[in-house]
């Protein structure tokens, strides 16, 4: 359904470095950085953060949450661990989730704010 999702930073550089750890936690390579640009991805969808166009001052959407595919219960406490060593901040520990049967999830906020999730379907 979806290309790709953006997110806005202040600080480009700082967010390469984290999303390079966090999203290499899933599996997702980063695919080319640009001055005003990086994104990554796989074979599908893209994940983008850019400095806003607008020239104005990037700001967090309250509500919005950018979830990544995990393969599984490891890669989501690996995606948490490296987001909290990367300056991230804890939005929700690894653990089951009642969104769904079997959903296992962890939920950290980027350097900029933004809520981002990792999740696979685990069993107990």
């Amino acid at each position: 359904m979806f290309s790709h999702v953006t997110l806005g930073t202040n600080d480009l550089s700082r967010a390469r470095i984290f999303y390079d750890s966090v999203l290499g936690a899933l599996g997702y390579e980063n695919l080319g950085n640009k001055e005003t640009a990086s994104l990554w991805g796989g074979a599908g969808p893209r994940f983008v953060v850019l400095k806003p166009a607008d020239g104005n001052i990037a700001s967090v959407s309250n509500g919005l949450t950018v979830g990544f595919a995990a393969a599984n219960r490891a890669a989501v406490d690996e995606f948490h661990q490296r987001a909290l060593q990367a300056g991230g901040t804890d939005a929700g520990a690894p653990g089951f989730r009642d969104v769904g049967p079997n959903v296992y999830a962890a939920y950290v906020r980027d350097l900029d704010g933004h809520k981002i999730v990792a999740s696979c379907i685990s069993e107990h």
